[in-house]
């Protein structure tokens, strides 16, 4: 017997949250909860706003769709496909499936790589608590190249044992990018793990690295279509890592596929949130562990938000919303 609850969350996030072009002042997203006789999973479907192809509503109807199917098609019926679906919908989906079937490990890996916005300070104490390799990630690619590039060398000045990973979402010329790398002195460059997408393309991109020593790291990039079409083409030796965004690349197999193939090719596939509720996040957390035991993932983004959502994350203080809270609604279908 198939049976299926479906949910609406609006959680207010820190105001000062910039998404591409607007200011993100609430995370809204759905939580899925699906039933096979004794059996039971949730998954998250939130579309990230300036980033996912699809709007809440068209996942909303989309998903309810896909359940009904579902639902009326029994217990012993052959699987309902979720290749057709938007990629936040076909993640969700999956995850709930995979946990009601036993196939998402218990174990997280609730280490992060934790933000900095450019204060020494603020670090020191997140990273003496870091067992093995100390890693930080910074945002660049909002202000000034050039204060870009001080910020970074002085972090790596300030902490010798520090590595980077940095983040530019495509913002920079190959002049800007330039820019920035002039003022990372070469010695410190070998500590930036990896740069994510620094130019508008992965040629210019390939080309920064290539002229400064720089590794980079693709996102945008796993999303294109030439990508999807050969993506062993964009495997450069100078890539050292990819970024999956479960939320922004599709279904739980789709992602495990990404992984498998940066393997193959030698680099680091790093899971990374989409800002996600506590109940999304802890699943990354657990395919992390799952899929990429060794690598560290990007998952430092629960704080932005006022509130937990069904699960706790770690050893988080913040307060924790059920299914009774103002900021969850059911969906009637």
């Amino acid at each position: 017997m198939r049976n299926f609850e479906l949910y609406k969350y609006s959680i207010p996030v820190d105001s000062q949250l910039i998404l591409r072009n607007r200011f993100l002042k609430k995370r809204e997203g759905l939580l899925v909860k699906v039933i096979c006789d004794e059996a039971e999973g949730w998954g998250e479907i939130a579309p990230l706003p300036e980033f996912s192809q699809e709007t809440l509503e068209q996942a909303q109807a989309q998903t309810i769709n896909w359940l009904s199917e579902w639902k009326a098609a029994g217990s012993g019926a052959k699987k309902i496909p979720l290749d057709h679906l938007y990629p936040s919908v076909a993640f969700g989906l999956s995850c709930a499936l995979a946990e009601m079937k036993g196939l998402l490990g218990q174990e997280a890996n609730y280490q992060v790589a934790p933000l900095c916005y450019g204060d020494p300070d603020e670090l020191y104490d997140k990273l003496a608590q870091m067992p093995g390799e100390k890693v930080a990630k910074i945002k660049v690619g909002m202000y000034e190249a050039n204060r870009d590039g001080l910020i970074a060398d002085m972090l790596l000045e300030a902490i010798p044992d520090l590595h980077l990973r940095l983040d530019a979402n495509r913002r920079w010329t190959p002049a800007k990018a330039q820019m920035f790398a002039k003022y990372v002195k070469p010695e410190y460059r070998q500590r930036i793990q990896f740069l994510e997408e620094p130019c508008r393309t992965p040629q210019e991109s390939i080309q920064f690295a290539e002229e400064t020593g720089i590794a980079i790291a693709w996102d945008e990039t796993l999303r294109d279509p030439e990508f999807q079409h050969d993506p062993t083409h964009f495997f450069h030796p100078m890539v050292k890592a990819i970024v999956i965004k479960p939320t922004l690349i599709g279904s739980l197999q789709r992602c495990v596929e990404l992984i498998r193939l940066a393997h193959q090719q030698g680099v680091r596939a790093v899971i990374s949130s989409s800002i996600e509720s506590s109940l999304g996040l802890t699943q990354l957390a657990r395919i992390a562990q799952q899929y990429t035991p060794n690598t560290l993932p990007g998952l430092d983004t629960l704080d932005l938000m006022d509130y937990q959502l069904l699960r706790t994350w770690g050893n988080s203080t913040l307060p924790l919303l059920g299914l009774d809270s103002q900021w969850v609604m059911p969906i009637s279908t």
